[in-house]
């Protein structure tokens, strides 16, 4: 009789003191690598973060290793909580990496800093907040503005930012425009907002607070239809279907024809190489490129990464030109005709690359347009 393998998307992270983390990289490295577990771990001073799949088996056996562990001990019910269902290793290999900062934001936090100054709001109490739309709260999407595009809670706000690491100064606008109200921001799995929300407490900014566990954890406990869209996660799912045929929507648009679409691309420019959500049929009919921008310096330098719709082997072809085998000129002329006869459509909807800046200000200033009703309520 044949038995399916059934494997588990597992996401976990714990702010934690480690003293010799290194020690613990090469722990984690042979177990996970020893079992066959497969996704990324990073382990560093302030603790850990991990993405990875697993069957029944390896799940058992590495719930069993953290628990012997003295700092990862107590993880078994986030991990729990938090995983989905897969049918297969959604990672090729096995990556444990030394990071001084689990979560880049600039600087590190302690195990008591994150015990003492942690604001957060359950997946419950942010559920009766969006269910009886309660206008004391802010509900602010801390994710890229692609992610949000895709997805999000009912009556979030965007916003906007594609780095980390400068948010901290983005969020003093917000202080200052919901300075009566109480701001709720959540990301994917918790622990950007969770270390934001003690960066901020600490410096004495008492009204934000971050989702428990993140979108994974609410997502996965509640079919309510509060959530718009499908969520995108940084695993070989990228669009994660949420709810069922009564609570699922589509809102993302397609950036070629503005239909709905719940399908993500990467811009084949690779100096580009922005995620963007496009149509597959569209996507390919313009060659996998997100603009004119990117579609005119495809032509002019040849830097157009290999997709299996497009039996071109640009990267094969730039080698030859790297190990002296094929001149450059003539590399570019036959791009240029192989794209001239490839591409259907080269009409583009955006004349620059669509790749987001720090804050995508454009799209802010029309979301707030079109949410005239934030005017009121502030």
């Amino acid at each position: 009789m044949h038995h399916r393998t059934h494997y588990h998307l597992i996401t976990f992270y714990k702010f934690v003191d480690i003293h010799d983390p290194l020690t613990e990289v090469k722990k984690h490295l042979n177990f996970c690598t020893d079992i066959g577990m497969k996704g990324r771990i990073y382990i560093g001073n302030e603790g850990i973060s991990a993405t990875a799949t697993c069957n029944n088996g390896q799940l058992a056996a590495y719930k069993l290793f953290l628990k012997n562990n003295p700092y990862f001990f107590d993880l078994e019910d986030q991990i729990d909580t938090k995983s989905s269902p897969v049918d297969k290793h959604m990672f090729h290999k096995m990556i444990v990496k030394y990071r001084q900062e689990i979560v880049a934001l600039g600087t590190t936090i302690t195990e008591q800093a994150y015990k003492r100054s942690l604001q957060e709001l359950t997946d419950q109490e942010l559920k009766e907040v969006i269910d009886n739309n309660n206008k004391d709260w802010v509900i602010l999407d801390m994710r890229n503005s692609y992610e949000y595009k895709l997805g999000h809670f009912k009556h979030a706000i965007p916003a906007g930012t594609i780095n980390f690491r400068e948010v901290e100064n983005l969020l003093d606008d917000y202080k200052n425009q919901f300075k009566d109200k109480k701001v709720l921001m959540y990301c994917t799995g918790g622990i950007r907002c969770d270390k934001l929300s003690v960066m901020l407490k600490e410096k004495g900014i008492d009204n934000f607070y971050a989702l428990q566990g993140g979108v994974v954890q609410y997502v996965n406990k509640h079919n309510d239809g509060n959530w718009l869209g499908n969520l995108y996660t940084f695993d070989g799912v990228i669009s994660k279907k949420v709810g069922d045929e009564d609570t699922h929507t589509t809102i993302g648009k397609c950036i070629y024809s503005d239909l709905e679409t719940n399908n993500c691309e990467n811009c084949r420019y690779s100096p580009c190489n922005a995620r963007i959500i496009a149509r597959k049929k569209q996507y390919k009919r313009h060659g996998g490129f997100c603009s004119q921008e990117c579609f005119d310096k495809a032509n002019q330098d040849g830097l157009v990464k290999n997709d299996s719709f497009d039996d071109f082997n640009y990267k094969a072809l730039r080698g030859d030109v790297k190990a002296g085998l094929l001149q450059q000129a003539e590399f570019i002329r036959m791009v240029q005709q192989h794209l001239d006869e490839f591409v259907v459509d080269k009409h583009f909807p955006h004349t620059t690359s669509q790749k987001e800046e720090l804050v995508d200000k454009e799209y802010l200033a029309q979301w707030f347009q079109e949410n005239e009703w934030l005017k009121n309520s502030r």
